[in-house]
């Protein structure tokens, strides 16, 4: 697992970095707008609008391959806890099983906090 997750981080890395490379020598569609207005010839308002080049698609590819290795990293990352067995309110601490506990005997709602203030430790 140790191992799977340092490689996750190296892809994500060099992603990273590839992405930035990529997006810094790409030509930007905003530097043809002078050209649209009469400083030069332009064939449309905002460049070519035709099919994406090399870069594009390797930008969008290695995009991807981020936000994947990304989400691999926050599933890793988070430490899994033993499977417990039976229901959720059987496996409350002591102290918030006692207003569950109340309610489930017939307690009336009016003794039992309705907010759960109660449970914060004082100070």
């Amino acid at each position: 697992m140790n191992i799977l997750l340092t490689v996750v981080l190296v892809v994500q890395v060099l992603s990273a970095l590839a992405v930035i490379g990529l997006v810094l020598v790409q030509h930007g569609k905003g530097a043809d707008m002078g050209a649209a207005f009469g400083s030069g010839t332009s064939g449309s308002l905002f460049g070519a609008s035709g099919s994406a080049n090399f870069l594009s698609r390797s930008t969008a590819v290695l995009a991807t391959l981020f936000f994947v290795s990304t989400l691999m990293l926050a599933y890793f990352g988070v430490p899994r806890a033993s499977a417990p067995s039976g229901s959720v309110l059987q496996n409350l601490p002591a102290q918030a099983a006692a207003p569950a506990a109340a309610a489930s005997a017939g307690v009336p709602a009016a003794s039992v906090p309705a907010s759960g203030a109660g449970l914060i430790p004082s100070k």
